[in-house]
């Protein structure tokens, strides 16, 4: 990294540990708020913590207007509607529960509430005037990150695909990041949580938008979740492991948050948005195939990734650490379950041109580390068929 280089850090107030999200009453009073739009959705709200939340906002007389219309991929309308429901509530506050969805959906209603206009008007960098409501966010998955992170992806129904918003005006006053909130995930959404703050590690590793500061956080990240989400899906109920995954999140989210992202989430960004699929299945069926091809461009970068797997690399070539990195990143999707290719979710080579296109205009594609052509990325997609 060139020493005279200026890279931005922004992370938003945190408190790491189990049952800190019981303290979100003591914050909410602190930033003066008396009635809040609380956004979550439906699972969440069934497992409890939404239910706790608002016990917990009671204990200091404020108020909660609960909106947990929102679906596993946020879209424009939902944000639209929560908008409403804010005014029409009269709210001075947000808290969001749930994993990235709710937080990213609940983000979008702040912009709104606070600039006016629709959500979608804000796609891009730094295209959001002025500073949301206040808002507390209380992560109930591991791999997210979005408590903590700059950016919010809305799924534009209409166009079927997904934007990007990004700006430090998302990033949260507080996060509330509370390992004990993630023993009630199920198996599989713990697999792809899990495997989607390895691929914001990652990602963000070998980005150019990095720096010293997100690489320590990318490479722990990448430790933590290689070690420990193995372990967390066989002994699920360990909390020892949930806080390992939690705080791998947290490291990860720092790092993509600062120093961007790259093809996958591009990839995905655009997978998710044509079919409604889940952000971290998506993210699991591209990495090992946009690691193979972003390779030449950061082969040392990449064997530091490898060593933070655990694998050995004495007296490897390039083409040997190659071949092992994309083979433990497989074999670590097909321990967490995560199994099959994406023909088997749908996806046609007929769909491939259309999705390639919008992957393209994707920002989190302008720092991957090998600047692809839309043939390359249509190859990819072929690879992962």
């Amino acid at each position: 990294m060139d020493s005279i280089s200026f890279r931005k850090f922004v992370v938003p107030e945190m408190i790491f540990g189990n049952g800190s999200f019981a303290l979100v009453d003591g914050y909410a009073k602190r930033f003066g708020l008396k009635r809040v739009l609380l956004v979550s959705d439906p699972g969440v709200t069934e497992a409890g913590w939404t239910e706790g939340v608002i016990g917990c906002l009671g204990k200091s007389g404020i108020e909660a207007e609960l909106f947990n219309a929102v679906s596993s991929n946020p879209k424009d309308r939902e944000v639209m509607a929560g908008a409403d429901c804010y005014r029409a509530a009269a709210c001075d506050g947000i808290v969001a529960v749930g994993g990235g969805s709710p937080i990213d959906c609940a983000k979008g209603i702040g912009i709104v509430c606070s600039n006016g206009g629709h959500i979608l008007d804000f796609e891009g960098i730094d295209r959001v005037p002025l500073p949301m409501p206040p808002l507390i966010c209380i992560p109930t998955t591991a791999g997210t990150a979005a408590d903590i992170s700059q950016f919010a992806i809305i799924s534009a129904t209409q166009e079927q695909r997904k934007v990007a918003i990004v700006s430090k005006a998302l990033v949260p006053d507080l996060a509330l990041i509370d390992p004990l909130t993630t023993t009630t995930m199920d198996r599989s959404l713990t697999a792809c949580t899990g495997i989607d703050a390895l691929v914001h590690a990652i990602e963000a590793y070998v980005s150019t938008g990095g720096s010293p500061l997100t690489d320590l956080h990318a490479l722990e990240a990448i430790r933590l979740v290689s070690r420990h989400l193995p372990k967390v899906l066989a002994q699920p109920d360990n909390l020892e492991q949930r806080e390992a995954m939690m705080l791998a999140s947290t490291h990860a989210g720092m790092a993509f948050s600062n120093g961007s992202l790259g093809a996958v989430h591009a990839m995905a960004h655009s997978l998710g948005g044509l079919l409604d699929s889940p952000h971290g299945d998506c993210n699991a069926q591209l990495l090992e195939h946009v690691v193979a091809f972003n390779y030449p461009a950061c082969p040392q970068r990449c064997r530091r990734i490898a060593e933070a797997m655990g694998i050995d690399l004495v007296e490897m070539t390039d083409g040997a650490v190659r071949a092992a990195l994309t083979s433990a990143i497989h074999a670590l999707r097909a321990r967490a379950g995560i199994v099959g290719s994406l023909a088997d979710r749908g996806v046609t080579r007929e769909m491939i041109p259309r999705l390639a296109a919008n992957a393209m205009q994707d920002p989190c594609m302008v720092t991957n580390p090998r600047q692809p052509s839309r043939g390359e990325i249509e190859a990819i997609y072929v690879a992962a068929l």
